[in-house]
């Protein structure tokens, strides 16, 4: 079998709920469509956990939180713990990362051969929630509703110029897997920070909204009493008291992030003609780490299981599996596997740990019938939440928060909390059971304040005297670059050049 290229699209804090068959039709993404119509569509796909670190490492491990010990954003990605690139490297393939992927610790690779950029965010300890002080609010990194109140147009902004880069970065890259000097198959990454707030675009792509008909939520702003006690925990840690958020507010906030999809879809558009125009052949694999609430019930970012927060869209582009529309439920932590089937790779010796399942089959016309699993221990929460997408239900659990039952088919917006009524309470028993089986949420909370605990000791010894970095740097040896003397010129010119002379 010959090994197939592999390009994966990751883009962060992208609402699932606007893909329900590839983009939404009023949005303005004339790349992702395309790649939508050659895709397998996954329309309920979910993160493992709505927050960037915690998604970003079950999506590359294929396992969730509680396994992988990466909690929240300043939880250690082990090493030890092998990846999807691990797994193609092992099998020959070269591994390439450029763009975010919110590694903490000194492991920097995780099984990527190289990396083009260094992250966006820091990969220390520093942001370590504490459990121990429930209500804390730690200003200097928690989210405020500054992103919405700020909200309006740019030509650049810190964000802008890491994807800029990110996009530039991979197409050099294609350039140089095309030149064939490297016989393996490849798997590049290339992984962006938009749609991520702040809600800042550039106004060609604000100017595309002028119009829009969806720059207000289906589901106005709460009450802070009529929601639920997560809900009104996510309000707290956003300082949302300390804002006066307007209608104008919200509609320039979904308009930038409107706008900021379209700024994507520009750079997945350049990716993919560059992957054209050097005749690359590859799978393409499409996905966001987890969503954004926008504004709906009033909630904005992510750090909930509710959709906009929970659902990622997914779109798997491959010979073996069938373009067209698949709504079971599934997550990204099955990208992993399917990854590995997809390249005919075994993970047999690690596949008693793995959660995540291959989508091949279901792309083959094979029924899934295992519940989705997400998980959520992070700022915001003062105890580990978990939850089963089963069909068209959603059950959430957490030790400190009465149940919640959601009948998705019937209730998209989650707004009736069926756990109290009685003509569900055998679909509550049957989710309670399997959710006891699979999480026991004592030793959840216990392993989260220890590695909470340990954390915050060994991030304030090691930021007292002399500091060395975890943060990656990217290689760059300027004798390797373009033309020097220990190269022969004609050499290399014929090399760097695709197609080749005759």
């Amino acid at each position: 079998m010959t090994q197939p290229n592999i390009l994966i699209i990751m883009v962060d804090q992208l609402n699932g709920t606007l893909f329900p068959d590839g983009p939404a039709d009023w949005l303005h993404a004339p790349n992702l469509k395309k790649l939508a119509a050659r895709s397998t569509r996954f329309k309920n796909a979910y993160t493992a956990s709505p927050l960037c670190a915690p998604g970003r490492a079950a999506f590359m491990s294929g396992q969730l939180p509680s396994a992988t010990g990466v909690y929240d954003n300043a939880a250690e990605f082990a090493s030890s713990i092998p990846t999807y690139a691990h797994h193609l490297r092992r099998a020959g393939y070269q591994t390439c990362l450029a763009g975010k992927m919110h590694f903490v610790g000194p492991d920097q690779l995780h099984g990527f051969e190289e990396r083009l950029t260094t992250d966006i965010y820091p990969a220390d300890f520093g942001w370590t929630p504490d459990y121990r002080k429930p209500g804390e609010r730690i200003d200097w990194w928690y989210h405020n509703m500054g992103s919405v109140t700020g909200a309006g147009v740019a030509e650049t902004s810190n964000q802008m110029e890491y994807d800029d880069a990110v996009a530039y970065e991979a197409t050099r890259k294609i350039y140089e897997l095309s030149r064939g000097l490297d016989s393996r198959p490849w798997c590049l990454t290339a992984s962006f920070t938009h749609p991520h707030d702040p809600y800042v675009a550039r106004k060609k792509y604000w100017d595309l909204y002028a119009d829009c008909e969806h720059l207000l939520p289906e589901i106005p702003a709460m009450a802070y009493d009529d929601h639920d006690s997560h809900s009104q925990r996510i309000f707290d840690a956003n300082n949302w008291r300390e804002f006066d958020i307007t209608e104008e507010d919200i509609k320039r906030s979904r308009r930038a992030y409107f706008a900021n999809i379209s700024y994507l879809d520009d750079k997945v558009g350049e990716i993919l003609q560059t992957l054209e125009d050097t005749r690359q052949e590859a799978i393409i694999v499409f996905v966001s780490d987890h969503g954004d609430m926008l504004g709906e019930r009033g909630l904005w970012f992510k750090m909930s299981f509710f959709e906009g927060s929970a659902r990622v869209p997914m779109m798997i582009a491959a010979p073996q599996m069938e373009a067209g529309l698949q709504t079971t439920p599934v997550s990204n932590i099955d990208v992993c596997p399917t990854l590995c089937d997809l390249a005919g790779v075994s993970m047999e010796d690690v596949a008693e740990w793995t959660t995540g399942q291959s989508l091949v089959p279901m792309g083959q016309g094979v029924e899934r019938t295992e519940p989705v699993a997400m998980e959520y221990a992070a700022e915001g929460s003062y105890a580990p939440l978990v939850s089963l997408r089963y069909g068209k239900w959603k059950y959430n659990r957490c030790a400190l928060d009465a149940d919640q039952l959601f009948d998705l088919d019937a209730d998209p917006h989650e707004l009736s909390n069926l756990a109290e009524v009685p003509a569900h309470a055998g679909t509550l028993a049957q989710l309670k059971a399997k959710s006891e089986a699979r999480w026991n949420l004592d030793a959840y909370d216990a392993d989260v304040r220890k590695s909470q605990a340990r954390r915050w000791v060994v991030y304030e010894a090691l930021r007292s005297g002399g500091y060395y970095p975890w943060d990656y740097q990217p290689l760059r040896d300027a004798s390797e670059a373009y033309m020097r003397n220990h190269m022969d010129l004609n050499v290399l010119e014929e090399n760097k050049r695709f197609p080749r002379g005759e």
